[in-house]
């Protein structure tokens, strides 16, 4: 069995504000440092499981956050930025399942650091349907047939999981307090948690179903100011709304409007403001 890991870093125990997922801030170092143990904790259960083959795809920021010297030495690591595939890079069919680990919720949710990928961006749509970073990845893996089967983050997460995947396991590490303070635990119990979460997880695999996604969706993506929809709207294929920041983008299918999602964020993040 081959199980495949995406960890961000906001829904990691201990990480409540910038100063630790900023690479130029001061807690960066222990940030990652707490990331890799988590990440480490379900690597070493999930081994332990029966799994033959690990990959873990770092998907924060630059995507180079964990230390690999530190990680189980059978763990195959997807590092570093530009990616075809971003938080999903290397997932396909081959793949049991998957683990969402220091997720966070969507933009406009309660949440640890919640947002969707970029800060500029207020919903991302597929269809009519609401969804932020862990929504379109859990897609992504439907399109493969593959099932997440475990979400670690925010108990915020838990139930923006629960909601969107039917049967899967989560981890509660952290409860929010707001969005840049929560009630911790420790990362020796945050480790036993993510071990036994982990474990359920894979044991009860069969139970959970890889989320299908439509066919032929209709992306749209509300951005926080009109400048960021203007410069979205430079990717061909695309239409605005001329009331709102709104661009809408008709994808061939799911990974189509993944990396249309990729390409209007990036291109939304050279909006400057005065």
């Amino acid at each position: 069995m081959k199980l495949y890991i995406s960890i961000d870093m906001e829904g990691i125990t201990g990480l409540v504000d910038a100063t630790f997922v900023d690479s130029s801030k001061y807690n960066y170092t222990r940030g990652q440092r707490i990331m890799t143990a988590e990440a480490n904790h379900v690597i070493e259960t999930a081994f332990a499981s029966g799994c033959r083959e690990v990959v873990v795809n770092d998907s924060h920021s630059k995507m180079n956050n964990l230390l690999i010297e530190e990680l189980h030495p059978e763990t195959q690591l997807i590092s570093g930025d530009v990616k075809p595939f971003s938080m999903v890079q290397g997932l396909d069919a081959s793949f049991a399942g998957a683990a969402f680990l220091g997720y966070h919720t969507r933009a406009a949710r309660k949440g640890v650091m919640s947002h969707t990928m970029i800060f500029g961006v207020r919903n991302m749509y597929i269809g009519d349907h609401a969804i932020g970073e862990m929504g379109f990845n859990a897609y992504v893996a439907g399109h493969y047939g593959v099932p997440v089967l475990l979400v670690a983050g925010d108990d915020e997460t838990a139930q923006e999981a629960e909601e969107l995947i039917p049967g899967v396991t989560t981890a509660i590490v952290k409860k929010r307090i707001s969005r840049t303070s929560a009630l911790c635990l420790t990362p020796e119990k945050s480790g036993q948690l993510l071990r036994e979460k982990a474990a359920a997880a894979i044991a009860s695999r069969d139970r959970v179903k890889p989320l299908t996604p439509p066919e032929r969706p209709v992306l749209s993506i509300e951005f926080a100011n009109y400048g960021q929809a203007e410069w979205a709207h430079l990717m061909p294929g695309t239409t605005i709304d001329e009331q709102s920041p709104i661009v809408t983008f008709q994808a061939k299918d799911v990974l189509e409007a993944y990396q249309a999602m990729l390409v209007m964020t990036e291109l939304a993040m050279r909006t400057s403001f005065c």
